[in-house]
């Protein structure tokens, strides 16, 4: 089991909460802690007790929750083409030895970026496949789009493993799924999207992205598939 350390988040809970929030009490701390604890341990993850100030950070922070801005092309009857606009992006890539694990630690590395700031949804898992497209190779990247007022001058991050990257614009094909993101759900997922296809070369075969709607605690939470189309 993956363990998140203190050095992997650098120093991830030194920073106290605003003065103008009012604390938790004990019971409450410790019962968010556990939460999340029972959270991580599914992703095959250990949370330390030194997460509990970061955790409680981002937990009372108000955010908003900014969708990340894209235009619908076309409405297929079992999925949707979109264009997402050039725009910058946190990433993060992990390479554990299971993708929940790589997930994982790669979000609580962007954690102290992102509770500091206004969210955006869909947080973004970049994944490749091997050749025989059978498995997922190890590093995955984990991205978060800056919210609007961001975009001009992004923060710096603190984290040297956090990169501000600018992405051209992006053509994809997305199709729903719900519940947990696995090797075996996701494995699933592209060959189902690949079945409705059919044979094309229009999309990349050997990159994914799989996009998460909502807090991984939530047991059917959105999910989504993204083929990429290939550059024109």
């Amino acid at each position: 089991m993956a363990r998140i350390t203190l050095e992997d988040l650098n120093g991830l809970d030194d920073e106290s909460l605003d003065e103008d929030e009012e604390p938790m009490d004990g019971e409450e701390q410790n019962r968010l802690f556990s939460h999340w604890e029972t959270v991580a341990s599914t992703h095959q993850v250990t949370l330390p007790q030194e997460m509990a100030g970061p955790i409680m950070q981002m937990t009372q922070h108000s955010q908003v929750r900014e969708p990340v801005p894209y235009v619908s092309l076309v409405q297929h009857e079992k999925c949707e083409e979109r264009l997402y606009p050039a725009g910058k992006w946190a990433c993060v890539t992990k390479g554990e030895p299971m993708y929940e694990q790589s997930i994982s630690m790669g979000f609580m590395k962007l954690m102290r970026y992102i509770c500091k700031e206004n969210s955006t949804v869909p947080v973004v898992n970049e994944i490749r496949l091997s050749e025989e497209g059978t498995e997922l190779l190890r590093d995955v990247t984990t991205t978060y789009y800056l919210p609007g007022e961001f975009q001009p001058d992004p923060p710096l991050p603190t984290d040297p493993d956090i990169r501000i990257v600018e992405r051209q614009p992006l053509r994809v094909l997305t199709r729903v799924f719900y519940g947990v993101t696995t090797e075996e759900t996701i494995l699933r997922e592209i060959r189902l999207l690949w079945e409705l296809l059919g044979s094309t070369d229009t999309v990349l075969r050997e990159s994914y992205m799989v996009a998460a709607y909502e807090n991984p605690s939530i047991p059917q939470r959105r999910n989504e598939i993204w083929f990429i189309r290939r550059a024109e």
